[in-house]
């Protein structure tokens, strides 16, 4: 065959794939016209209502009646909290029982994996890996879709700042840019090759929007912002969930500078269905359409229904203001037809995508129920995402990793033996994960074998102040070779409407840290949690210091992995950890005052604490390795360029240390004079680079005006001429620095 004849097969062959597409997506656009024609008004509004099913909630249930029969009458477009092909089939035939056979989308909160839990999101951000974060949501998809779920209400992509904040853990941490990448890579893992497909579930990015930023860091708090913050800060991981293909959007619990979400059409219909083309549907969060109320922002569910529908809220979660008032408006001319049709039609359209009206129940298949939620290849992923979690913040004289052939080793703390405690907040109780979630004694256990003697003392409990167990725990230690301590917070003391206004260890932990600490022994503490905690003194004194987080099925496993060497430590922290609630919220992308400190002695007449130094106790990009990398000099192409061109910033890096190792090369940019104020620092690039002992690589990056723009006063995205500095290295603090300048 010539090369001409192939190429026009081949042209034929794109164009006709082109044309079969086209003609797909005409062909679900008119499926939908044609339900549409059919439906009456009550059956359009019962499409824009979803019900919990009672099995259980993430929200206060109401219990309002037959809902089987309101399912079977067309009055419930989509279900919540269903699990299992069988309960999910079960109402799918009922569906499948009302005039138009409009089937039911069940929905459900898979956070951090479905039966393999994986570690909270926030720890997995501390990877930086976003292959593997792509990874473990598309086995969370996988497993979900198997249980006959076809959407789940994430990635939660908030950026918060504020670790009061329980549901910190849910989120990448207060990068922006950072945030935007794992918003990206959550969506395409939990909808894998497209909707459709039967390992795919509908994604749905929330909450919308600035929800992070909730006054004191009090859950469902106020927000107030100014235009040019929310567009810099809160919503470019929105975007990149859109653009990544976001099914769905949730709206948060919040105000937006006095205009609930749920009711803010700026947001809704403005931003997210105007400037960014979003053609999926808005879905209230719990009840939050209906709180409205509460806020003051509307009399009664009738008004409540009125704002939601007008500012483009698809879908009402729970609160019964469309299904009891929304028809009333139709027909009083408060709401124009128009406006629900274009609703139900985004609703219809993603119901066509999932393949549900050519088979309602092709999520509803048992034996790949059964097969998948019991994949031993699951556990493998998730044990190795768990490692790649761990952040090391302390290992004084190279204390980690532990010997193997440690003869005595005293387990000590509430952690040691827990069990569920290990899945974290967002996660299922199944009837055998008792069986599946590996302890962190058990993990120890399975690393070391029958030869290691482990000693053990609970030494004392979460929150409370007895110190009955301290005198076991120090007689343990000191029959030790090395202790290693297990602290931190309950699985149920981070998440949603888990705020805190004290972050401290609770309880009485660090008393005995610093108790186990005056034995003299080798001390490692584990510190367990989905939030930055103070742990001054502990930090201070302590000579080794591992953030497990809450890491899920295998996390035993993994921390054995990580305390005996079999895995090098990787992560890095993805949001800054305070010295003490005063200085929250504090960040590294900051902007300068007019009177900036010099240093951290600095109190003269400048913006700084007379009690506290400005800076974090760890700073965002931190965490260490069992080895060392020492950064040259940041070399450039060139000093200056044109918005045509562009700068490449090179650094060597060598492993200095006695291991082989991974680091995650961090890249910042300094916008020094602008027309509005800029951060200090700007995370605008990172590589995670292998490097055996004793190797030397060069790190480059590539720097474009594209990298420089912002947000100016008028709100528009472009970049300026002038100087800047450009910022390598380990961490947010600890960098090489140069100059350059963007020419006109």
């Amino acid at each position: 065959m010539s090369v001409k004849l192939k190429a026009c097969l081949c042209l034929l062959l794109a164009t006709t794939q082109v044309f079969l597409c086209l003609a797909q997506k005409k062909s679900i656009d008119q499926r939908v016209d044609s339900v549409l024609r059919l439906m009456t008004l009550d059956e359009k509004v019962g499409q824009l209502n979803q019900y919990n099913g009672d099995f259980s909630s993430t929200g206060p249930i109401t219990k309002d009646g037959d809902k089987q029969r309101q399912i079977r009458q067309g009055q419930v477009g989509s279900m919540l909290n269903i699990m299992g092909t069988a309960h999910t089939r079960q109402l799918q035939e009922i569906a499948m029982e009302s005039r138009l056979k409009i089937p039911l989308i069940f929905g459900q909160d898979v956070i951090h994996g479905y039966k393999t839990i994986f570690p909270l999101p926030l720890a997995e951000a501390a990877s930086w890996d976003l292959p593997a974060i792509e990874k473990s949501e598309r086995i969370a998809a996988t497993e979900a879709s198997a249980s006959g779920i076809h959407w789940t209400f994430a990635p939660m992509v908030d950026i918060a700042r504020d670790p009061r904040w329980g549901r910190v853990m849910e989120g990448s941490g207060e990068d922006p840019w950072l945030g935007a990448l794992i918003a990206g890579a959550r969506v395409r893992g939990f909808q894998g090759k497209g909707l459709g497909n039967t390992d795919a579930v509908m994604a749905c990015a929330k909450h919308f929007a600035a929800y992070g930023a909730a006054i004191g860091g009090r859950d469902y708090n106020d927000v107030d912002m100014s235009e040019r913050q929310l567009w810099e800060t809160y919503l470019p991981p929105f975007k990149a969930a859109a653009e990544a293909g976001a099914a769905t959007f949730m709206n948060s619990f919040n105000t937006l500078n006095g205009i609930p979400a749920s009711g803010n059409k700026y947001l809704q219909r403005d931003i997210l269905k105007g400037k960014w083309g979003f053609k999926g549907f808005v879905v209230s969060d719990w009840g939050s359409i209906g709180e409205m109320i509460n806020h003051g922002y509307v009399k009664d569910n009738y008004e409540a229904a009125l704002s939601a529908i007008t500012a483009g809220s698809d879908m009402d979660m729970e609160s019964r203001s469309y299904k009891n008032n929304l028809a009333k408006l139709v027909t009083e001319g408060k709401v124009k037809i128009a406006i629900v049709d274009e609703a139900v039609k985004r609703i219809l359209k993603k119901k066509f995508e999932l393949g549900l009206f050519d088979d309602p129940f092709r999520f509803c298949n048992a034996e790949r129920e059964q097969r998948e939620m019991n994949n031993p290849a699951h556990l493998l992923v998730a044990r190795e995402m768990a490692k790649k979690s761990i952040v090391l913040l302390k290992n004084d004289k190279q204390l980690l990793p532990l010997s193997k052939q440690t003869k005595t080793i005293a387990l000590i703390g509430p952690f040691i033996k827990a069990v569920r405690d290990n899945l974290g907040f967002w996660s299922y109780d199944w009837p055998d994960d008792t069986a599946m979630i590996v302890t962190q004694w058990q993990g120890i256990k399975n690393k070391l074998g029958a030869d290691a003697k482990l000693l053990y003392a609970h030494g004392c409990n979460i929150k409370d102040t007895s110190r009955a167990g301290f005198v076991e725990a120090i007689e343990a230690a000191l029959q030790a070779e090395v202790v290693i301590l297990s602290m931190g917070e309950a699985r149920d003391m981070t998440g949603e409407a888990k705020s805190r206004s004290n972050i401290h260890l609770p309880g009485v932990q660090e008393e005995l840290i610093k108790a186990i600490q005056a034995t003299g022994k080798p001390l490692v503490v584990m510190l367990n949690t989905g939030r930055p905690l103070v742990f001054n003194w502990t930090a201070d004194n302590v000579p080794a210091i591992l953030y497990t987080w809450w890491l899920g099925t295998t996390a035993g496993d993994a921390i054995a992995d990580v305390l005996f060497g079999d895995y090098n430590p990787t992560a890095k922290l993805p949001i800054s950890f305070p010295r003490t609630e005063g200085q929250i919220p504090v960040y590294y992308n900051h902007y300068n005052t007019g009177r900036p400190a010099k240093n951290e002695n600095d109190l003269n007449y400048v913006s700084a604490y007379i009690d506290l130094p400005n800076s974090p106790k760890f700073p965002f990009g931190f965490g260490l390795s069992y080895t060392s990398f020492q950064y040259g000099e940041i070399q450039l192409n060139k000093t200056s360029f044109t918005p045509t061109e562009k700068l490449t910033a090179s650094i060597v890096l060598t492993n200095s240390g006695n291991f082989d190792g991974e680091e995650t090369v961090q890249l910042y940019i300094r916008d020094m004079v602008g027309s509005v104020v800029r951060p200090v620092k700007e995370l605008k690039g990172f590589q995670k680079v292998f490097l055996k002992k004793g190797e030397s690589k060069t790190i480059s990056f590539s720097i474009s005006a594209h990298d420089l723009r912002f947000y100016n006063n008028a709100l528009q995205y472009n970049f300026e001429a002038g100087d800047f500095k450009v910022f390598i290295g380990g961490n947010s603090r600890d960098v090489k620095q140069a100059n350059f300048q963007l020419k006109k």
